[in-house]
């Protein structure tokens, strides 16, 4: 076997090491269609890699549950000018999001902001549905 065909079969072995860092997980579970908003009490918000997550327990439609909210990794936030204290638990805060499809098995949803009670926004009021979300202050 000549030097080129070995050269390239060695970068095909490796880039076939890295399809698994391309393959993270699609944004499918979540309708991002759909808006709603989840006001609670945040119970943990867990400051980790690949995601953050925020758990607000939060009464909708007469059912109190526990909602997970996925956000981007921490070193993403880092760079939208959060920090691991920027939520707290016993937090009061209002969050916007994507919900998951099947919402009947499973709360929670993709973040897209959030407003905490003292009226600091976290996010991106923008993104989903071309202009600006009116986010009414947390109690």
């Amino acid at each position: 076997m000549n030097t080129s065909k070995q050269a390239g079969l060695l970068a095909l072995g490796l880039g076939s090491l890295a399809l698994p860092a391309f393959a993270h997980h699609s944004f499918a579970m979540f309708d991002q269609t759909k808006q709603m908003s989840v006001q609670g009490t945040v119970k943990e918000f867990q400051w980790t890699n690949p995601h953050a997550f925020i758990r607000v327990e939060a009464t909708v439609n007469g059912s109190t549950d526990v909602w997970e909210v996925e956000l981007n990794s921490p070193n993403n936030l880092k760079r939208q000018g959060w920090s691991s204290q920027s939520v707290k638990t016993g937090d009061k805060v209002m969050v916007v999001l994507n919900p998951l499809r099947e919402l009947a098995k499973h709360k929670g949803g993709l973040f897209v902001a959030a407003t905490l009670s003292d009226g600091t926004v976290l996010g991106d009021a923008t993104r989903a549905g071309g202009g600006p979300i009116n986010i009414p202050t947390a109690p």
